[in-house]
């Protein structure tokens, strides 16, 4: 057994201990529900992941924290409604990650990352019968832009996917030749329409090479606002609104940003 164990036991136990006094004798602690908590939980997941693209390994810790908190807390909420307990959530998900890993724990091949993924998706719908659906598990309320990898994603897990990656550009121009076409007949429901479609294609190339849509978007959103207030620095030096200057002096300042960034 690992060392680091026993310091590891102990420490998930203080957690355990710590919860339990919280529930009982702090008011807001006390008054909280599974539903009261959802939001707050999504929150520290976003923010999970907003340190982890800025790379801060200090408040990725502080945020797992966090996020390790809000479970114990639900399974605390779920043990007093006699639905399940801490020791019951566990169990459960090391139960499932060694049936659905079999070339581990089993007798199962698998050659390589690709193949794993379509060996969860194939043993998940097993696992549900099959009145089950691929796209079942698909939370309703995920945003947009992760709910189309998510999608794929399964769909890929059960051989609906470009026999080539490569192919997945001829899509993509189609989508955006039919775009092209609705903006020039000019019927906004269409063209939202296509829009999306053009979105939800780029979303698939991305997969496709291995590229996370979400954090390809935001690494622009913060690229983008990171020059933009370059733009503004300037404006302010120069004591003047950014609505005196004219889009060419805005765009010098830009490609100064730019510039300096190279």
């Amino acid at each position: 057994m690992d060392k680091d164990y026993g310091k590891q036991e102990a420490a998930f136990a203080e957690l355990l201990e710590i919860m339990k006094t919280l529930r009982s004798r702090c008011p807001w602690d006390k008054k909280q529900t599974m539903e009261s908590l959802r939001n707050l939980t999504v929150e520290e997941v976003y923010e999970l992941g907003d340190a982890i693209l800025r790379g801060d390994m200090e408040e990725v810790k502080k945020e797992l924290g966090d996020i390790l908190m809000h479970v114990v807390f639900y399974a605390l909420i779920g043990q007093e409604k006699g639905a399940f307990d801490i020791t019951d959530v566990l169990e459960e998900i090391c139960e499932k990650l060694r049936y659905r890993h079999p070339h581990i724990y089993g007798e199962a091949v698998a050659r390589d990352a690709g193949e794993v993924e379509r060996n969860w998706e194939r043993l998940k719908l097993k696992e549900k019968g099959r009145s089950h659906r691929v796209l079942e598990g698909v939370p309703a309320t995920l945003p947009a832009m992760v709910k189309a990898c998510r999608v794929q994603e399964k769909v890929s897990g059960v051989g609906f996917d470009w026999e080539k990656r490569e192919d997945v550009w001829a899509k993509v121009k189609e989508e955006v030749g039919e775009l092209e076409e609705e903006m020039r007949r000019g019927d906004a429901r269409k063209m939202e329409e296509e829009f999306g479609d053009v979105f939800f294609a780029l979303v698939n190339a991305a997969r496709l090479y291995g590229v996370n849509p979400e954090d390809a978007l935001e690494w622009t959103n913060r690229k983008f606002m990171r020059r933009f207030s370059h733009v503004e620095d300037r404006a302010e030096e120069q004591g003047r609104a950014l609505t005196e200057m004219g889009l060419e002096e805005m765009e010098r300042y830009w490609e100064e940003a730019k510039a300096k960034e190279n």
